[in-house]
Order: C-alpha cells, then sequence, then structure tokens
C-alpha cells in the first residue's frame, strides 16, 4: 500500500496517509477540520536493496581509464639472495676491486 502526501490549502498542514489505491483520497484536514485537503504529487520512494552482496559497484560500467590501468598480479621474484638482488654481484665487484693501484 502507497503512503500519500497531503496539504491542507486553509491552514498549510501537511500529513501522509497509508491507503490502499482503492481508497477515495482525504478531503477533511485533520488539524482545522475543513474540507479543502489536497494529495500532493511526490517523487516516491527511492529503491533500497537489503542484505548482503549488493554493492554500488556491482553493475556499474567501466569508466575509459580502467581499460588502460594495468592490472596487478603477485609476482614470485624472491625478496633476498639471487642474481637479481642489490647485494649480490654488482656491490662486490666496486668494492673489492683495489688490485689496480
Amino acid at each position: 500500500m502507497p503512503t500519500y502526501e497531503y496539504v491542507c490549502e486553509a491552514c498549510g498542514h501537511e500529513f501522509e496517509r497509508f491507503q490502499q489505491m482503492r481508497e477515495d483520497p482525504v478531503r477533511k484536514c485533520p488539524k482545522c477540520g475543513r474540507l479543502e485537503v489536497r494529495r500532493k504529487i511526490s517523487a516516491g520512494g527511492g529503491v533500497l536493496f537489503k542484505g548482503p552482496g549488493f554493492y554500488a559497484t556491482d553493475y556499474r560500467k567501466p569508466s575509459p581509464g580502467d581499460e588502460k590501468k594495468p592490472k596487478t598480479e603477485p609476482t614470485s621474484k624472491p625478496e633476498h639472495g639471487g642474481s637479481g638482488s642489490k647485494t649480490g654481484g654488482t656491490s662486490d665487484a666496486t668494492s673489492g676491486d683495489t688490485s689496480g693501484d
């Protein structure tokens, strides 16, 4: 059942009524008792998603910049040791080269 909004044109009182669609609109103001009540046209209620699994990004279209961004994937490079580390062969060659003096 919808909620209807009303306004009394005599006293300016605004109120809401939860009514069936087949019911006649309210005509009498509950505040002043005059028969000058009019139904307002409202925007209605918004859609609410309740429960887990509803996110704002579930159905969004990717923006043009999303396609250009590289996807980050985990790599399996070792953090210590190996031939590509900074403490490997490059630092040993420069620190131990004193034979040319």
